[in-house]
């Protein structure tokens, strides 16, 4: 993920080895284009700020890509544990040393995930038991095809049922319109990506205004889910990490946004 108008010259080593690459520009909209199982390699050379504010993005999001920053040396007396990066590498590196923090980092942020048992928890803030999907005083059945909310019915079609049930199984997950559309809707769908919007207003509106917000927007992304702010000090790092972000965000109804420097090892 670079600005630089020639990608090579952000890490060249990179070029001489043999993993699959995919430039992409740094913005926000650029995370949701990130195949699975992808180290991202950010260009912090030039823009430490902006690198920083795309690795809270990143965090805020839920997204558990690993991050390693492109680093000029100059760049170390800034960075720290609290960006939340897997590892840094200094422009100039070899590609053994490339390959080396490649390998480690893939082992150590890639592992696969691992199926929870009955009843525990799959995602932070919500739990699984019985094909009951619970976050907070919200439940949605996925046997029943119901959502409730404080015991209450949630009177939803059936579309709007499975966004809500998509949504509440991946909190914190950010999701364009065009991948909700994709998994809710499927393949065979021809009508547009507004579609989304119009539910996710209508989920909003039955959820109530006292809990629409846990169908949360990221600007020039899309939407979420977010669980319900039991730990508020979670809660407010999370809200401190999503305001760094909002001078440079659009409305994701807009066409803006695009795409960084990443690869899969």
């Amino acid at each position: 993920m670079t600005f630089a108008s020639d990608p090579a010259t952000v890490l060249p080593s990179l070029a001489l080895l043999s993993h699959r690459v995919r430039v992409l520009p740094m913005d926000a909209a650029s995370l949701v284009k990130m195949p699975e199982n992808t180290i991202l390699f950010l260009d912090a050379r030039d823009d430490l700020a902006t690198a920083k504010t795309l690795c809270r993005l990143i965090h805020a999001s839920g997204l558990s890509t690993p991050i390693v920053l492109v680093l000029t040396e100059g760049g170390f007396t800034v960075v720290n544990s609290q960006w939340g990066i897997a590892d840094v590498v200094v422009t100039t590196a070899s590609p053994a040393e490339v390959e080396g923090r490649l390998r480690l980092v893939s082992e150590r942020g890639n592992a696969p995930a691992t199926s929870s048992p009955s009843g525990a928890s799959t995602e932070p803030g919500t739990t699984v038991e019985d094909g009951q999907i619970r976050s907070g005083d919200l439940i949605v059945d996925t046997n029943g095809y119901t959502a409730s909310l404080h015991g209450r019915p949630i009177d939803l079609a059936y579309k709007e049922f499975e966004l809500l049930k998509y949504l509440v199984q991946h909190p914190g997950r950010v999701f364009t319109r065009a991948q909700l559309l994709q998994e809710v809707w499927g393949y065979d769908y021809y009508g547009g990506t507004r579609t989304v919007d119009v539910h996710i207003r209508r989920l909003r509106a039955k959820l109530g205004g006292e809990y629409e917000h846990l169908i949360g927007t990221v600007r020039n992304v899309g939407y979420r889910f977010d669980p319900p702010e039991n730990d508020r000090g979670e809660a407010a790092a999370k809200q401190a990490a999503q305001s760094a972000i909002r001078s440079d965000a659009v409305d994701p109804d807009a066409d803006g946004g695009a795409p960084a420097l990443n690869t899969a090892a």
